[in-house]
């Protein structure tokens, strides 16, 4: 099937006009129609109707009128002839040729001039045998000629190819010609229609495309129709050569003159030439800009080269953007900080609840620079867990001493040119993304975040952490080199505010350049202070509700927090919040009222029942089991110990995804208690009798470190004795082979998570007392701390 427009050269009985449409499989249908033999018959002047071909007619004279119309009305079908001569206006049965072809009238339109448009289809082709009368229009009995039939082989099939090759061509050279006919002859697929297809619309005379419809054998008219595309080829590539030739003659020098006169009056409209006017732009910005000396010399130097070169040069660009970087950094531009330090503090304060030890550094580092006026700024990094406010800290530092804001992602980063910048040379280069956010906020003295410092990857490309080094040294960032900017900036004003979830993830020579700030998780009461003061009023903003008169009494609060979050930052109880938020929007739109109190029953109807419980640690009251403290990224957290003694030899197997430290404090531990069994009430027989079996639960998760020496060999103990440990007991600490208990980090965020759990003691070494002095006593109200120095006053306080 082949539906397009062509506009190929065709007669009609009038003038010229395009072919229409056409449908090749149209003809599989013309086998079962029936032509009888006498049928009216319409001259054509200056083209000649080929089976298959569609035509729109234009019909002007009467007897034609008269014949369409009454074939129109009966079975459609009217006979079609050339006219031998085209000058003829009235013609007679001897002035028209005597093969022709048998068309179905598709289509029948009146004209608003009066005048008939007809759209024919040519179906058969047939011989005139007797003109039977020629008024009111011609009528003749006809012979009807069978169908074409397809020769199979070769010979036949490389002229059809050809047939499709050299119309292709033609066309290609031909401007009149639309280039979309070249596809509709590639996909007509019947050999005879496309002979006859492309016969009608050949650029020759009406004798030769006559001479071509009356070859009944369709190999011979295959073979003469290759024979006239070739010489329409020959014609057409001579025509396309002339012009070409006669194209080119045209005098350059004439023409390169024309071009610049008219290039000139364009420019004169516009004001002059726009790369001139953008240069003197760039020099009356320099002369006000305030910079380094090195800065202005190699500006002068790059504007110089810029004027010297042609706009079309490919570097001519490089040197622009170059130049319009250095304009646009603020080289020696600062913006006043604001040394009011109760108004810097109040608006701490106001932002952040707690992290007092982070405030009252910010507000020491305001007091100096107060006090000296100037003074190369530390590099901060705020480390502890995800969702305690580290991000947001930092904006609110700004805030607080009148600088600009900035932040720079460093999550997954891993192209060191991300830090130093490309070479200005290379495609698509760029400067740093330290210097890019210097551009963007207009000032050489932001507060800039590091956000994600220990999330930097390495590969081929280079190790970014290597690059932040000179950046993150006060000693050094005073003359930090970029790349692309090729000179070295003073980054030494800047406030770099690193954040850090692990510190373990840092290089260790990045590390030294840090002044590490732990914020440790917050306690329930914090949560709550902090949910009253910043979530709640955020997110009945962001709900619609900040208008909406409701309250969320602390209890209910805390009942939040403990059944439904378990972190050590703010994030998943915000989401919560959001989650009642959401509920108390649909209540007020569907009610048109929201209860002006939000109960405990409501928190479990809108949220659902509670997600974690302390119920857990009732239970766990067999021997061999023990709770012990674990530092995550993401807090603290706790963790059993289970141990079971089976029948054996005296294996010991590990289980729970543990890592080498942990499996190590377990094989301590156990050698410990063989060591000291009969200290212990053990009997030492049993240890070559029993298989001893230690598990972590929550195998899924990877565990690690030192801290849970003392509770593997509470749980060894306790199996072995069958003395239970006391309920809500747990314990954190590293042990050695002599028994001693010894210090280990994190201490806040596992008490933390021990009050979470609902736990009431908790096992700590004696060095570790310091670290607890330091929480806020309001926090830790209710638990009670046993600081211990051998793991003999461990047992005795935790076996019963």
């Amino acid at each position: 099937m082949v539906k397009e427009n062509l506009f190929f050269r065709s007669d009609d009985d009038t003038d010229f006009m395009p072919i229409i449409p056409i449908n090749e499989n149209d003809s599989e249908q013309d086998k079962n129609i029936v032509i009888p033999d006498t049928l009216a018959i319409l001259p054509l002047r200056n083209t000649v109707l080929f089976p298959g071909v569609v035509l729109p007619i234009t019909v002007g004279r009467d007897k034609s009128i008269k014949a369409v119309n009454d074939a129109y009305k009966q079975d459609k079908l009217i006979g079609v002839l050339a006219q031998k001569d085209a000058n003829i206006e009235e013609p007679e049965p001897k002035d028209l040729c005597a093969i022709g072809t048998v068309a179905r009238i598709v289509k029948l339109i009146k004209m608003p001039d009066g005048g008939t448009t007809i759209i024919i289809q040519g179906k058969k082709r047939f011989e005139l045998l007797e003109m039977l009368s020629d008024d009111p229009y011609f009528k003749a009995n006809i012979k009807v000629f069978a169908d074409d039939e397809i020769p199979a082989n070769e010979n036949f099939n490389a002229y059809i190819s050809s047939i499709k090759d050299l119309a292709a061509q033609i066309i290609q050279l031909s401007p009149n010609l639309p280039t979309e006919a070249s596809i509709i002859l590639k996909n007509i697929e019947n050999p005879s229609f496309l002979i006859n297809f492309v016969s009608s619309n050949l650029n020759s005379d009406l004798t030769e495309k006559q001479s071509l419809l009356e070859i009944n054998d369709v190999h011979q008219r295959a073979e003469r129709l290759v024979f006239i595309l070739q010489r329409e080829l020959q014609f057409a590539e001579l025509k396309d050569k002339v012009t070409n030739k006669t194209r080119t003659e045209i005098d350059k020098q004439q023409r390169d003159y024309f071009l610049q006169q008219q290039l000139k009056s364009i420019k004169d409209e516009l004001g002059g030439d726009t790369n001139e006017r953008e240069i003197a732009e760039m020099r009356k910005k320099a002369e006000a800009k305030k910079w380094p000396e090195a800065a202005k010399n190699l500006f002068k130097t790059g504007i110089e080269k810029l004027e010297r070169m042609h706009p079309t040069t490919p570097d001519y660009s490089v040197v622009y953007n170059h130049l319009d970087l250095m304009l646009d950094l603020p080289w020696l531009d600062y913006t006043a900080d604001n040394y009011d330090l109760k108004n810097a503090k109040k608006v701490l304060d106001a932002d952040h609840y707690g992290m007092g030890k982070i405030k009252s550094r910010i507000i020491e580092y305001l007091a100096v620079l107060k006090l000296k006026g100037d003074m190369r700024s530390p590099i901060l990094c705020f480390l502890g867990p995800p969702g305690i406010g580290k991000t947001s800290l930092g904006r609110s530092i700004a805030h607080a001493i009148g600088r600009k804001y900035v932040r720079v992602s460093l999550g997954g980063l891993h192209d060191e040119s991300e830090i130093r910048g490309h070479r200005k040379t290379y495609i698509g280069a760029m400067p740093g993304r330290i210097v890019q956010n210097i551009r963007k906020c207009k000032s050489s003295n932001p507060v800039m975040i590091l956000d994600e410092i220990d999330k930097i990857g390495a590969d081929h490309r280079g190790d970014p952490s290597s690059a932040l080094l000179e950046v993150l040294d006060p000693e050094q960032n005073h003359t930090f080199y970029d790349n692309y900017l090729e000179l070295e900036y003073d980054l030494s004003k800047v406030l770099f505010i690193a954040t850090a979830n692990n510190l373990q993830n840092i290089q260790p020579a990045l590390r030294d350049r840090l002044e590490v700030i732990d914020l440790s998780g917050y306690a329930v009461e914090e949560k709550v202070e902090i949910a009253k003061r910043h979530l709640l009023p955020k997110q009945k903003d962001a709900h619609g509700l900040a208008k909406v008169n409701f309250k969320i009494a602390d209890k209910v609060l805390e009942k939040i927090i403990e059944n439904y979050t378990r972190e050590s930052g703010v994030r998943e109880l915000d989401r919560q919040l959001a989650s009642i938020m959401r509920y108390q929007a649909k209540e007020l739109a569907m009610k048109n009222k929201v209860k002006s109190t939000v109960t405990a029953q409501d928190v479990e109807k809108i949220l659902g029942q509670p997600r974690y419980s302390n119920e857990i640690y009732k239970t766990a009251n067999m021997p061999g089991v023990a709770v012990g403290l674990a530092w995550t990224y993401v807090g603290g957290d706790i963790l059993f110990i289970e141990t079971i003694l089976g029948e054996g030899k005296g294996e010991l197997k590990l289980t729970g995804n543990l890592g080498n430290v942990m499996k190590e404090s377990a094989t301590t531990a156990l050698s410990y208690v063989q060591a000291n069994a009969r200290k212990l009430g053990i009997n030492p027989e049993d240890f070559a009798k029993k298989n001893i079996h230690v598990h972590v639960p929550e195998g899924a998760t990877p565990k690690d470190g030192p801290s849970a020496g003392v509770t593997m060999l509470t749980s060894l103990t306790s199996a072995f004795t069958g003395r239970k440990v006391k309920p809500f007991l747990a314990m954190t600490g590293e042990i050695t082979l002599r028994g001693q208990v010894l210090p280990v980090g994190g201490i806040k965020e596992k008490i933390l998570a021990a009050k979470r759990a609902g736990l009431k003691e908790i096992i700590l070494c004696w060095q570790n007392e310091k670290d607890v002095n330091e929480i806020d006593n309001d926090f830790i109200k209710g638990v009670q701390f046993h600081y211990v120095k051998t793991m003999q006053q461990v047992i005795d306080l935790a076996l019963v």
